[in-house]
């Protein structure tokens, strides 16, 4: 790649498949910025600047497992995107974008900035089956969301190894919850990938149930 600043690259997938770990990853590896649509929604949660009545709804959305509202998602992945731009940073997106109305904003915007030659599309797959199984053992450090895999050396953990912050368990996390969210990603998101490739976006598809580390290099070796 020539520089960061055109470098993109947006992973999707069931709730399970590994998004948020995989971006961390590459993250890492590729110096990029990770924007984590959640994470922009839960911290607008907390912004004393917001309308709280506009709160109010988009949290109730949030704990029943629907998608939140589209201008409330767009307004936080729009600013993020330009201030990303601005301070010359790629991009890693997890989750976004996630539906057919949101991708046209999106979309567009991506390619002009920083090149649609330059916008790598993953699909990772997984069933329902081990999206529920996944999602009901997840767990992520209080303070910076690093996912916790849930793999054995790590089943009695009280700290996250990067920041030494607790380890919890979100209230999305139970079966029914996963399972909704699970079908909406069906629904709604999925149709995203025909618009990508319309636009002329790459669109990659990777096992979302094989390790980490295999999802992680099936990856990388995809992308050049």
């Amino acid at each position: 790649m020539e520089s960061n600043r055109k470098w993109v690259i947006i992973l999707m997938g069931p709730p399970g498949s590994g998004k948020d770990t995989q971006a961390e990853l590459l993250e890492e590896e590729l110096g990029l910025h990770h924007v984590q649509t959640s994470k922009l929604i839960e911290a607008a949660f907390e912004d004393p600047n917001q309308d709280p009545e506009v709160i109010k709804t988009e949290k109730d959305k949030w704990a029943s497992g629907e998608l939140n509202s589209r201008n409330f998602v767009n307004t936080l992945i729009l600013q993020e995107i330009r201030k990303s731009y601005t301070e010359g940073k790629g991009i890693i997106f997890s989750g976004s974008p996630r539906d057919i109305e949101e991708v046209e904003v999106v979309g567009p915007l991506l390619g002009k900035l920083y090149g649609t030659e330059n916008v790598k599309t993953v699909r990772i797959s997984l069933s329902e089956e081990e999206s529920v199984k996944r999602n009901s053992h997840r767990r992520m450090c209080q303070a910076h969301r690093h996912p916790i895999p849930n793999f054995k050396e790590y089943e009695n953990i009280m700290a996250c190894p990067k920041d030494g912050s607790p380890i919890v368990t979100r209230i999305l996390d139970n079966p029914e919850t996963i399972k909704k969210r699970y079908q909406v990603y069906l629904a709604q998101t999925k149709p995203v990938f025909d618009f990508l490739e319309k636009i002329g976006y790459n669109i990659l598809e990777v096992d979302g149930e094989q390790p980490i580390e295999d999802i992680h290099r099936e990856i990388l070796n995809k992308l050049w």
